[in-house]
């Protein structure tokens, strides 16, 4: 069985998704019988590399909020990540461009390490306030996960697996898939958000009963 998931780099359901279908997937007996595969999505494509506002200035100003609504807010996801082991630190956010690091993470999979690629630099954005745009960033997280650094500064600067971002994306699109994270379970069953991992592993069984 294969689960197919878009996410983004930049989205803080995101990595929670991720935890939540981790603990899914450690309560199924056949938990070796599926695999994972992490598909690319870009909230924001036309991001620049670095914006200079704060996090909470450029939430006030997408969605139109208070500053305490943006502050209510990050608290309340800052909490619900803590509840799956995770330390996000949102003010500490910079925010950018995250093409590169989807093409880092296609890379990585070439070397069976997708999954470790993925969650190194969702630490990296998310708890140690990285820019996922900067290239020197990128190497030292691929290359923390056991990926060759020279080989990694190739990929960056050639443009490499970006076609293949862009067939994630153009997928995503053609199943109008419009929030992420989105879980795809057996090309049959899918579901967006960070969802409960009761719920996922519902879905888990279904598509398994069904197939």
């Amino acid at each position: 069985m294969e689960i197919h998931v878009w996410s983004d780099i930049a989205c803080p359901w995101c990595y929670i998704g991720k935890r939540s279908l981790e603990v899914a997937l450690e309560r199924l007996d056949y938990r070796d019988e599926i695999s994972v595969h992490w598909r690319s999505f870009e909230l924001d494509p036309e991001a620049p590399a670095k914006r200079d506002l704060p996090m909470d200035q450029l939430l006030a100003k997408k969605y139109h909020m208070t500053m305490d609504q943006v502050a209510a807010t990050q608290a309340r996801i800052t909490e619900t990540a803590k509840g799956f082991g995770l330390d996000y630190h949102l003010s500490d956010l910079q925010s950018g461009n995250t093409f590169d690091a989807h093409r880092l993470i296609h890379f990585a999979n070439t070397c069976g390490r997708g999954d470790a690629m993925k969650e190194r630099l969702f630490r990296a954005y998310f708890e140690q306030g990285q820019l996922m745009s900067d290239h020197e960033v990128l190497v030292a997280c691929a290359t923390d996960i056991g990926l060759d650094g020279d080989a990694t500064r190739e990929v960056l600067a050639t443009g490499a697996y970006g076609d293949e971002v862009r067939f994630d994306e153009a997928q995503a699109n053609n199943n109008d898939f419009s929030a992420v994270p989105t879980f795809v379970v057996d090309g049959r069953f899918a579901v967006s958000g960070a969802q409960d991992p009761d719920v996922l592993v519902k879905m888990i069984e279904r598509a398994r009963a069904t197939a």
